[in-house]
């Protein structure tokens, strides 16, 4: 029997079913269906939207194990719901939308009602929408902040820091070469607490998409209308999912298959240690989804040999060489945990002061390097220095073999001062800051045209590892690696210095040598010949960026390469020389 008010029209209440748990609308009955810890009581309660107090209780008495579910018929439209489990007001873990949550950073009592699931059915048109499921070796990430990617004032966009405002951006996402974003939680989380969680990492309601995020307050709505707009734009949507510590396996696989069917999400960013990574990955519904995690090993190798350690080169070999793609993983240079590229090139040290937690917080470890200054500097060597190893870092990012994924910001100099660890940074700091696209259009022009240089060499990108094999006879391997001297690398820990020498013949492109001097000092290369009929062109440096029309090298055999350069070659028909 329902309790409460008594005003409105009573629902029919029918016998539930235990799964699946959360609601589920079948045959105009709605089945609500909900964990309730052993020896507690547990009751539904139904508002009406807009109303302070629950204006029907239902008792949920059926159960089966730890299951209570409840059927009710002729529920009326836009009502909002609850449980009351013991003493508490206990929101569905699985509510696919909440209300109360629509105002960032208000503060809402779930205890006083001010909180509650939402029952809606919202129609989308998704006009034949489809995952995109596009190649991983063809996938260019682009790692952002839903909130932060454009709540700055210079952003140019007109619904700031919202799933809309990623729509206005599209345009510019296309220009720079994107084809995946990959959103830090879209979800309900709480940002409120003794520090702002901006992230939104912890425990939450991983069902339903965040409403403040949305700019008409509809988190469901507006989380579609974006996939949709990206999905016509050709880029695809990957969510980083990562539960919390706890989270039971079960939850966790099904709250993947609903995003992907309800969503359209093209693939996940999952913390192996808190998803049940093996039985995600053999889930017949998520077979062709993205199943992604973090690596740090790249990151790691690649910022370390950027900033001259020695003893780096057989593990920068590896990572250039390495597919990442049958693993899941992909390969960063920077992320949200860490500096920005900026960053990187500008500290020694982390500067997390600002956190209210004695800058303890944040990795101590960053292999960065403030290039001579800490900070901003007026000093011109240092500036021009900096600048130099941004170009590197992009180099290194976009010309291994792996799936890249830049982080959002990177590609104009966005800089958080030196904080490695902006959880807590709801605003400018943790926000990026479109001023800086204005001062650094050269370098995000740099940084587009590498994307689009990467996407015209097939071997920068091949779908599978090359084997340093000969694979189709041609005369040399598919890849191989150089020192100073051609076919032979320096064995010497001192060694900062490579080359890597890519044939074409595999993937069907152009051949291609990609000479890197992470030291301090000029070296020569000693480069290897091209089959008959060829001959080497620059194409890209450090120094001159990417050329418009690649110049013949003049000394076919050897190349002079300035201290922290990284020198693209491509081998063309001698035909091609103007």
């Amino acid at each position: 029997m329902a309790v409460g008010t008594g005003k409105g029209k009573r629902m029919k209440e029918r016998l539930g079913k235990p799964l699946p748990l959360g609601v589920a609308a079948e045959n105009g009955k709605m089945n609500f269906s909900v964990a309730v810890p052993e020896g507690k009581d547990c009751s539904l309660l139904l508002y009406r939207a807009g109303d302070r107090e629950p204006y029907q209780e239902y008792p949920m008495e059926a159960a089966l194990g730890e299951v209570r579910c409840l059927g009710l018929e002729d529920i009326e439209d836009c009502m909002e719901y609850n449980y009351r489990i013991g003493d508490e007001i206990v929101v569905d873990p699985r509510a696919k939308s909440l209300s109360g949550r629509e105002i960032w950073g208000e503060e809402r009592d779930i205890q006083k009602h001010q909180v509650r699931g939402v029952l809606r059915e919202d129609p989308f048109d998704w006009e034949g929408d489809v995952p995109l499921d596009l190649p991983l070796h063809q996938v260019i990430a682009y790692s952002l902040h839903v909130r932060g990617f454009t709540k700055d004032a210079f952003s140019k966009v007109k619904d700031k820091g919202t799933f809309e405002g990623v729509i206005e951006k599209l345009p510019y996402l296309k220009e720079l070469g994107i084809n995946q974003i990959q959103c830090m939680p879209v979800y309900e989380f709480q940002e409120c607490g003794r520090y702002r969680n901006y992230w939104g990492y912890g425990p939450a309601w991983y069902f339903a998409p965040k409403s403040a995020y949305s700019a008409c307050g509809n988190g469901p709505l507006s989380l579609k209308q974006m996939v949709k707009a990206c999905h016509q734009e050709g880029i695809e949507v990957a969510l980083e999912m990562p539960f919390a510590e706890g989270t039971p396996g079960f939850v966790a696989e099904d709250c993947l298959r609903y995003y992907r069917m309800e969503y359209h999400i093209d693939g996940f960013i999952l913390n192996p240690l808190n998803a049940p990574m093996e039985s995600v990955c053999q889930d017949p519904i998520l077979k062709k989804t993205k199943i992604l995690r973090h690596d740090l090993e790249f990151m790691n190798t690649m910022r370390r040999f950027l900033k001259g350690d020695e003893g780096m080169v057989d593990s920068v070999i590896y990572w250039l060489r390495h597919v990442t793609g049958r693993e899941g993983a992909f390969n960063s240079i920077t992320g949200h945990t860490g500096f920005t590229l900026n960053d990187l090139v500008s500290y020694d040290g982390k500067h997390n002061e600002a956190n209210g937690e004695n800058n303890e917080d944040g990795p101590d470890y960053n292999y960065s390097w403030n290039c001579g200054a800490e900070g901003p500097t007026r000093k011109k060597a240092v500036q021009e220095l900096r600048e130099r190893q941004r170009r590197n870092g992009m180099f290194l990012l976009l010309t291994a073999q792996g799936t890249p994924c830049l982080l959002a910001g990177d590609e104009f100099g966005n800089s958080q001062k030196g904080n490695n660890n902006v959880y807590c940074q709801d605003n400018p700091t943790g926000w990026l800051n479109w001023r800086k696209l204005e001062k650094e259009k050269e370098f995000f022009r740099f940084v587009k045209e590498l994307i689009y240089l990467r996407k015209s060499y097939p071997v920068l990108c091949p779908a599978e590892e090359m084997r340093g094999m000969d694979q189709t006879r041609c005369g040399v391997p598919d890849v191989s690696y150089h020192g100073e001297n051609a076919w032979q690398v320096s064995s010497e820990v001192s060694s900062r210095q490579l080359g890597v020498y890519y044939s074409g013949a595999v993937t069907g492109g152009e051949d291609c040598f990609v000479a890197y001097n992470m030291h301090w000092l000029e070296h020569r290369f000693a480069i290897p010949a091209l089959p008959k009929g060829k001959e080497w062109y620059v194409a890209a440096t450090t120094d001159e960026g990417i050329l418009e029309q690649p110049r013949r090298l003049k000394k076919q055999r050897q190349i002079e390469l300035k201290a922290r350069t990284i020198m693209i070659l491509a081998g063309r028909q001698k035909a091609d020389e103007p």
